[in-house]
């Protein structure tokens, strides 16, 4: 996983110029260049880090990848735009950010578009789940390849001043939203006030009171330690969305058909690997949070928070009604 000095770093190879195809370099050494905000060991990172191990062992040691964690290159945002001129190859993003951009994939952000975890994965691993990487990997300006899915389970409120147990209880609480107007509009239409901010800026809007908490999945909460400033963590269970590991289409471009194929069979089992490591670390996250007096509150009764969903879906459903009946019939 180490850069050697032969060794052709791939952000060069396809900063170069659209004129060095992957043939002229089918037996050069490169680094593809891979980033997650999470840190080392976090299950998409390490989903990622064992990809790299395989195909480094496939080619003999031709291809590698060199893993950048912990938003060493900055959040999703800088990520994205990071992968999308070449400058690295592997991005694990959240659906979040790529909704504007490939308007289908928001439908995997409307609130409670899941029935749990199990219809999730049998959407995501089936026809739907591998049409929306192909419509993102067309989009003629996103300039990324979409390899695979990623658990990230389901997205819990938490906050530094009361547990909600009801929506009543979210009035007036400032919470950190991912940067997509839909997850503003749910937390508003929930009471409570949605501030679209990135994660890189999180820790710091929580120590300064900026907001008074943000909603996530239990590792991510763990892992970066939030329960330090927010320690009322609510199973409100709002959204369950997938994640993606995307490729530079410009990197892309200058491999060989083969190195393609032989990356995208990887992430397809990437994609398995990454689900059994993310309910153990779940485990493992719930186990940590206990132990650092987190107060996890189980909410008696969905409906209200459903229900209230309704102007959400309203404004931003109604254009893909046909995409969200057929995730509705998977059974």
């Amino acid at each position: 996983m180490k850069v050697g000095r032969r060794e052709f770093v791939v952000g060069a190879l396809a900063l170069g110029g659209a004129g060095w195809g992957g043939a002229a370099f089918a037996q050069q050494k490169m680094v593809l260049k891979a980033t997650d905000v999470h840190p080392l060991g976090y299950p998409t990172v390490e989903a990622v880090v064992r990809m790299g191990k395989k195909l480094e062992e496939a080619t003999n040691g031709r291809l590698s990848i060199q893993m950048f964690p912990s938003m060493q290159l900055g959040g999703e945002k800088e990520m994205i735009e990071q992968a999308q001129v070449g400058a690295i190859a592997f991005a694990r993003i959240s659906v979040g950010p790529m909704g504007p951009l490939v308007p289908e994939l928001n439908v995997f952000n409307l609130p409670f578009i899941f029935r749990d975890t199990a219809h999730m994965e049998k959407v995501i691993d089936g026809e739907i789940g591998d049409e929306m990487l192909k419509k993102l990997s067309d989009h003629p300006t996103a300039n990324l390849i979409g390899l695979c899915w990623m658990n990230a389970g389901t997205r819990n409120v938490y906050n530094s001043k009361r547990p909600i147990r009801t929506i009543e209880d979210l009035k007036g609480l400032k919470i950190r939203m991912m940067g997509n107007p839909i997850f503003v509009d749910t937390m508003n239409a929930l009471g409570g006030n949605g501030v679209s901010m990135g994660f890189d800026q999180l820790i710091n809007a929580l120590q300064t009171g900026v907001v008074d908490g943000a909603e996530n999945n239990y590792p991510t909460y763990s892992s970066g330690q939030h329960y330090r400033y927010a320690k009322y963590f609510s199973e409100t269970e709002h959204l369950m969305i997938p994640e993606i590991l995307v490729f530079s289409k410009r990197v892309w471009n200058s491999l060989s058909k083969d190195d393609q194929a032989l990356i995208m069979k990887l992430a397809k089992e990437a994609q398995q690997e990454q689900r059994k490591l993310w309910y153990a670390k779940e485990q493992e996250a719930i186990e940590d949070m206990k132990k650092n007096g987190v107060e996890i509150i189980k909410i008696a009764d969905k409906k209200p928070f459903i229900e209230a969903m309704k102007p959400v879906w309203e404004k931003h459903a109604s254009q893909h009604a046909a995409l969200i009946k057929r995730i509705q019939d998977v059974q």
